[in-house]
């Protein structure tokens, strides 16, 4: 007997899968979602690690030239989106994916979304340089659109009022997460934009987070409304490797929410000190020029052709005198000024003190404080009226004012109202409610009526 069976070595067998897959033409391209499972990161090497759901798990290879080009940092159970292709390896004859693209499940179509938004915005200009307003060397009044209760408004009035507490920061609360926060940032601005020029500049923004919490700062209401604003903004969204549309819109961008305060004021001690030195500068200035002068004039007085005054030089030397005094004249007049704008600055220095701040306060408690009783008082007036109101409707339909008119109800013996013959039997007894009473009777007859006439 001969035997015609041909057998296959396994390198060949798994050779001719692989060749099956490879002609596959719906496994060139595979997209794919689960979780990361056995994930190690290897540096400076390729990845290995499995992809799965609740049912199921694939072995997934990442070369390192693929893994590369990742913008985020891969860990063990992250959710992901993953594309390559589907072949075998042959050494150990199992399949497993060649993943070539990986990005955050959940986040790629965000990143899809800012990406197309900002190209947008960029065409239209809303980023271009030539937009930006300047920042105010000092300005009087600066509004902060951000959270009432987290650290930023702490951050930006403790390092406002050191370096410049001539400048009056006003607080426009907003939420900085979640469905609603644009919302409100944008009536925020929307009402700092309505009072004109009340404000020199404008400081937004919010702590650190993922792309999700800092998202508000990326919608484009949030960014056209920073681009209208008629004052300069300051944008200080995130931290300093975090950057959102608001950042590219704003005429300012600053790391923390301090840098931005720091951005946003001077620092009075070297504003001072700098006048200071004009002032000392000045001075000096002018006494070298009247030493120089006076230089001038020795040499001129000591000249050999002025050994013998003449008539003729009398005029240059009344003229020299007239020059000398004008030019103490005006010296004297450029200290006057320079005195009194000093004794200015000092003058708003004491205007500033903590006491007439807290005295401020003090009023303003005193206004919230007797506001919040009057909106009290007319709220409980309001209830009082809605509650007379209501008890003059009980009183209306009350049962009660019915049988005052002479109409009784009936009662069986368990306390249930009786409103028809079929619930009655003979001999029953019964109770009839009067107003001021009760009376007990009963059954010794029963007549049935049906509109108007006796039944039997």
């Amino acid at each position: 007997m001969v035997d015609n069976k041909v057998y296959l070595s396994v390198s060949d067998l798994n050779f001719y899968i692989s060749q099956k897959f490879k002609n596959d033409p719906y496994l060139h391209k595979v997209f794919l979602q689960g979780e990361l499972s056995n994930f190690r990161f290897r540096m400076n090497s390729h990845q290995y690690f499995s992809l799965k759901d609740e049912k199921s798990k694939i072995n997934v290879v990442m070369f390192r030239s693929f893994f590369e080009k990742l913008k985020f940092k891969p860990e063990e159970g992250m959710k992901v989106y993953v594309s390559g292709y589907v072949d075998v390896y042959g050494p150990q004859g199992s399949y497993q994916f060649y993943a070539q693209t990986m990005e955050p499940a959940g986040l790629g179509a965000l990143y899809e979304q800012l990406r197309q938004l900002q190209e947008k915005l960029a065409k239209e200009g809303l980023f271009n340089e030539e937009h930006k307003k300047k920042i105010p060397l000092f300005p009087d009044r600066i509004a902060v659109v951000t959270s009432a209760s987290g650290a930023v408004i702490h951050d930006i009035m403790v390092t406002a009022n050191r370096r410049f507490p001539h400048a009056e920061i006003d607080l426009y609360p907003a939420k900085v997460q979640g469905d609603e926060a644009a919302d409100t940032i944008v009536a925020a601005l929307q009402q700092i934009q309505a009072q004109g020029d009340k404000y020199d500049v404008v400081i937004i923004g919010r702590g650190g987070g993922s792309l999700e919490d800092l998202w508000p700062f990326n919608e484009e209401k949030v960014v056209r409304q920073i681009y209208a604003m008629q004052m300069p903004v300051i944008s200080s969204v995130g931290h300093e490797t975090d950057t959102t549309l608001a950042d590219l819109v704003a005429d300012a961008r600053a790391a923390t929410p301090t840098a931005a305060a720091e951005y946003a004021t001077p620092n009075l001690v070297d504003v001072l000190t700098q006048i200071v030195q004009l002032r000392a500068r000045l001075y000096a200035a002018v006494q070298a020029n009247i030493h120089t002068k006076r230089q001038i004039l020795d040499r001129l007085k000591n000249a050999p052709v002025l050994q013998e005054p003449t008539r003729i030089y009398d005029q240059q030397i009344q003229q020299v005198d007239m020059l000398t005094h004008r030019l103490n004249q005006a010296m004297e007049n450029r200290l006057q000024h320079d005195g009194s704008t000093l004794r200015l600055l000092q003058e708003r220095l004491k205007a500033l003190s903590p006491s007439r701040k807290l005295e401020q306060l003090e009023r303003e408690r005193n206004f919230v404080v007797s506001n919040l009783f009057s909106t009290m008082n007319n709220y409980l007036k309001d209830q009082r009226n809605r509650l007379n109101r209501a008890m003059q409707q009980l009183d209306d339909i009350s049962p009660l004012k019915t049988i005052s008119r002479g109409y009784v109800y009936t009662t069986d013996q368990k306390g249930n109202t009786v409103t028809s013959v079929d619930q009655l039997k003979i001999d029953e007894k019964l109770k009839l409610h009067f107003k001021d009473g009760q009376v007990q009777v009963n059954v010794e007859n029963i007549r049935r009526e049906k509109n108007g006439n006796q039944e039997k």
